[in-house]
């Protein structure tokens, strides 16, 4: 049997983020909101995801291969927003409806839906909750048989009685549903209510009427399926249930976070077992982690990934790539290209970008390299400093194998280091230095005896000269 069709409802403003972003684009944990219900659609075994979105198709950006998309022309409602996708649903056994600013429903709910659903033999299977306080949202009104009947609105004067707005089931807005029973009761759904919008839980009467069973799914222990974003605040709590499960999800796995709540890792990042993640890090994007490394503490890693055996301490780094046994810091920068190969480092206070350090390698301190390629067992002394920009173009150095450069040696690109040469202290290199040989460019030291007293008698007479002028 095929997995269920699954129509996420995203063609919703959210005027109420007060944001020119939409607010399905808002991120959350490194994905844009809308990215979320999709990943666990999939997950969950969803033969196709529809995406709903409005007429800007502002979503579309975000959206991979696996979604397609549909358009809902004019905000009718939600009924009326999976009516926009019916043209996607094929020959679809089963259709699942969820929304969009949902985002942290898990694909563990959506299976049990599809489950419960498949063993219903319902038309239509509700996922409702039972909460303490029910305030805002739809109440779910059931039959004398413990089925369906309906679902009443809220949100505004005259859609609820007061015994009705004493019920503490409510609908999560998650639904199951007979695709051929959807698609035909879809066309009976009127706007007759205080909003004049078609609501897509006025199916369940329509097919009640038509002596069609609808069922209900009680989630009880998914928290995330009733947590809807309108505002910042309601997107700030996501945010931390979010973190909380991925938190939970690597410790489990075997990774140590030594102090989750000053941690920040995004839902993408990769972390093998016996890492440890220090206190005050921040991992995103892509990022990846090799057994045993440490990262932190004070460290923030972006698309970066980090072999074995690895430390980076109280560094930054951004789309960089580590190998095994590297270490990084602190208060080092390596910037998009750098590749640091087995065994290398990038000391205190250096800055690599788009170059690639060999293994074993070394720039231990106060350096700058950028547009290099720098052999293995190097040793770069403190303030080297690759000079790739002339103003109008880039031009790379190359440093080969066993190199020593003394302190303070510039090197002014292009030029190449043979490999185990040298370099001397203060050297501002601008030609090739040939395979071991010494690279000397600088001026020769001249000493000027008796300076300091002539400098003292000189500032003297400057103020003497000073006081007669004052006095004139």
């Amino acid at each position: 049997m095929s997995g269920p069709v699954v129509v996420i409802l995203a063609a919703g403003k959210g005027t109420r983020m007060k944001s020119e972003i939409p607010k399905l684009l808002h991120p959350i944990c490194g994905r844009p909101m809308i990215a979320w219900p999709v990943a666990a659609a999939v997950q969950a075994g969803a033969e196709r995801v529809i995406v709903v979105q409005g007429p800007e198709r502002e979503l579309e950006p975000v959206l991979d291969g696996r979604v397609e998309v549909a358009v809902q022309e004019q905000a009718r409602g939600t009924a009326d927003a999976v009516r926009a996708a019916s043209a996607h649903l094929g020959a679809a056994e089963t259709v699942i409806v969820l929304n969009g600013d949902h985002p942290l429903l898990t694909p563990a709910t959506i299976e049990q839906l599809a489950a419960a659903h498949a063993g219903s033999g319902s038309a239509a299977t509700i996922a409702t909750a039972v909460l303490e306080d029910p305030s805002g949202y739809g109440r779910v009104v059931r039959a004398p048989d413990g089925t369906v009947e309906r679902v009443v609105e809220t949100k505004a004067a005259g859609d609820a009685t007061e015994h009705e707005l004493h019920i503490r089931e409510i609908n999560t807005g998650i639904f199951a549903f007979d695709a051929g029973e959807l698609l035909w009761a879809l066309q009976q759904v009127s706007a007759d209510n205080a909003q004049g919008e078609m609501y897509l839980p006025d199916v369940l009467p329509i097919l009640r009427r038509h002596e069609r069973t609808v069922s209900a799914f009680e989630i009880a222990e998914d928290p995330g399926a009733i947590l809807g974003i309108n505002d910042r605040v309601a997107l700030a709590r996501a945010r931390a249930l979010a973190q909380q499960r991925i938190h939970e999800e690597h410790m489990l796995a075997g990774v140590t976070i030594v102090d989750p709540a000053a941690t920040v890792i995004d839902a993408d990042v990769e972390i093998a077992p016996d890492a440890v993640i220090a206190p005050f890090c921040n991992l995103h994007g892509s990022t990846s982690i090799g057994s045993r490394s440490t990262i932190g503490p004070l460290s923030t890693l972006i698309d970066t990934r980090v072999g074995e055996d690895a430390a980076v301490l109280h560094s930054y780094l951004n789309g960089a790539e580590i190998g095994d046994r590297v270490s990084v810091g602190p208060f080092a920068y390596l910037r998009p290209g750098t590749v640091m190969g087995e065994g290398s480092k990038a000391g205190t206070f250096v800055e690599i970008k788009n170059s690639e350090v060999g293994a074993g390698t070394k720039v231990p301190h106060l350096s700058y390299i950028g547009d290099a390629d720098i052999g293995e067992g190097t040793n770069l002394g403190a303030a080297t400093i690759t000079a790739n920009y002339d103003g109008a173009r880039k031009h790379r150095t190359r440093i080969g194998s066993g190199v020593k450069t003394s302190v303070d040696t510039t090197l002014v690109a292009p030029v190449t280091v043979g490999d185990k040469a040298y370099t001397a202290a203060g050297s501002v290199i601008t030609k090739d230095v040939p395979p071991g040989a010494l690279g000397v460019a600088r001026a020769r030291q001249e000493n000027i005896e008796g300076y300091a007293d002539r400098r003292r008698e000189r500032d003297e007479r400057d103020r003497d000269a000073g006081d007669g002028r004052e006095r004139r």
